[in-house]
């Protein structure tokens, strides 16, 4: 059954503001979790997420240019942002207390030798996880999606020196996927809200 003008419209218009109200509420829960990751914002910002993108996968409009672009700009920014407590809470879950985060997105790792010496690895991982994000949002919303493996690519070699400790390769798969898909749903939510 085809829309009439005034319907697609009026359904157009509701999309529009169902999204940008969805990735607001989004953006202020990961915000609220930046300092101190906890599942049930972080939970809640998740499921807003996925709502939103099934909205728009069973809409038959997509949202203007203008608002395509507000959207787009407000999407980036919740992928970019809250993929750092999003994937730091999965890294918690899956690490417990084994492992001490560094300021940086490092992990502090115990020698197996008598020495017992601590080292740090993995340094530069928030601004390194942000990056990615920023990489895989934009990919799938410029509708090549294929860049994401190049951005593993780099990521991999330049941390294959340190992946030789078991709480490094950990840290290295669990952060990586737990990024991109965070990254990649909601590029997913804007290519489909927009194209």
């Amino acid at each position: 059954m085809a829309l009439t003008p005034d319907a697609e419209v009026l359904l157009t218009a509701a999309l529009s503001i169902f999204l940008f109200l969805a990735l607001c509420a989004a953006l202020v829960l990961v915000v609220v979790s930046l300092r101190r990751p906890t599942t049930p914002p972080l939970l809640a910002a998740g499921i807003i997420v996925v709502a939103a993108l099934l909205a728009v996968a069973v809409s038959p409009v997509n949202t203007p240019a203008l608002m395509g672009l507000a959207l787009t700009l407000l999407g980036v920014t919740v992928a970019v942002v809250g993929g750092n407590p999003v994937t730091r809470r999965v890294l918690e879950i899956a690490a417990g207390a084994r492992v001490r985060e560094t300021e940086d997105g490092g992990i502090v790792v115990r020698a197996q030798d008598d020495d017992g010496t601590a080292r740090t690895l993995m340094r530069g991982g928030r601004v390194i996880g942000y990056l990615e994000r920023l990489a895989a949002v934009v990919a799938i919303v410029v509708g090549y999606p294929e860049a994401i493996a190049v951005v593993v690519a780099v990521k991999g070699i330049g941390r294959f020196s340190e992946l030789g400790e078991p709480e490094a390769r950990e840290r290295f798969i669990v952060g990586t996927l737990a990024s991109l898909a965070w990254a990649c749903v909601i590029g997913a939510l804007l290519r489909l809200a927009i194209w």
